[in-house]
C-alpha cells in the first residue's frame, strides 16, 4: 500500500500519489484498507493533525491500475478540480502495453460504452445502443517490443473501464487484462495500464502542474518502454 515516496506532488490544496496496482483508491463493501485512508492516516501522523483530515478524491482509476491519482487536501480546491473534471480541464496520459499493436500509428477511437454492473465489466460498441455512453480517446504508439506495444492514451471522456474496453474492441488487450482478452495474468495481478502523466492549471494558484509518475517498480518490460522514451 501507500509509502511516502509514492507522493509525486504535494502543496496545502493538492496532492498527487503514485498507486500501486492492486490498491483501492477508496474503500468499498470488501472493507479491506483504501488508499484514501492510508494516505489520511499518514497526514494525520506526519503533521500531528489534532482533528480529522480533510482528504478529497478527484478521480478514480481501477483497482488493477497504477498511477498518478490527484487528491483535494482541501474543500476549495475539491469544488474546483471537479468542475475541472466535468469540463475536461484536466489532461489524463496513461501508458498502455498491448499485446498487438493498432493498425494505425495513431489516431482516435470512438465508442459507446455500456456498462454491466453486475459483472463490474464494460463493453464498447461502435454504433449507439441503449444507455451506451459515448467514449473518446486518443492514442500513439510510443514504443514496441518484440511481443507487446506500448500505447500511449489520452483520455478524453471518464467511461467505466474505457481504456481497457476500447483497446481490446479493436483487438489490442492490454498485458495481463484477463477480463478483457489478455492472454494471461501478471505476476502481481494487476495489469499493465499506467496513469503516466496529468497536467491541469492549480485550482488556487493558477499556475500550470504537470505531474508524472513513474512505472511500477521490479517490472522489467515497462523499466524496458521507460527507458527507451
Amino acid at each position: 500500500m501507500f509509502q511516502p515516496e509514492d507522493i509525486l506532488y504535494e502543496d496545502n490544496h493538492l496532492l498527487v500519489v503514485n498507486k500501486h496496482a492492486g490498491d483501492l483508491v477508496q474503500p468499498d463493501p470488501s472493507g479491506e484498507a483504501a488508499l484514501e485512508d492510508e494516505i489520511k492516516a499518514y497526514i494525520k501522523m506526519r503533521d500531528q493533525k489534532p482533528g480529522a483530515v480533510f482528504l478529497g478524491v478527484v478521480h478514480r482509476i481501477d483497482r488493477p491500475v497504477s498511477g498518478a491519482v490527484l487528491f483535494a487536501k482541501t474543500s476549495k480546491a475539491l469544488v474546483r478540480l471537479n468542475e475541472m473534471i466535468r469540463e475536461g480541464r484536466i489532461r489524463k496520459i496513461y501508458w498502455a502495453l498491448t499485446e498487438s499493436a493498432p493498425e494505425k500509428e495513431e489516431g482516435e477511437l470512438v465508442h459507446y460504452i455500456w456498462r454491466d454492473a453486475r459483472a463490474n465489466r464494460s463493453r464498447a460498441y461502435d454504433a449507439p445502443k441503449g444507455d451506451a455512453k459515448l467514449a473518446r480517446l486518443r492514442y500513439r504508439i510510443a514504443g514496441a517490443g518484440s511481443r507487446y506495444t506500448l500505447v500511449e492514451v489520452e483520455l478524453l471522456t471518464g467511461r467505466h473501464h474505457q481504456i481497457r474496453a476500447q483497446l481490446s474492441k479493436i483487438g489490442c488487450p492490454i498485458r495481463g487484462d484477463l477480463k478483457y482478452g489478455a492472454r494471461r495474468s501478471n505476476p502481481d495481478g494487476g495489469i499493465s495500464l499506467h496513469s503516466r502523466c496529468m497536467s491541469f492549471e492549480h485550482p488556487v494558484r493558477k499556475e500550470p502542474v504537470t505531474v508524472t509518475a513513474p512505472v511500477p517498480k521490479g517490472d522489467n518490460l515497462w523499466a524496458c518502454f521507460e527507458n527507451l522514451k
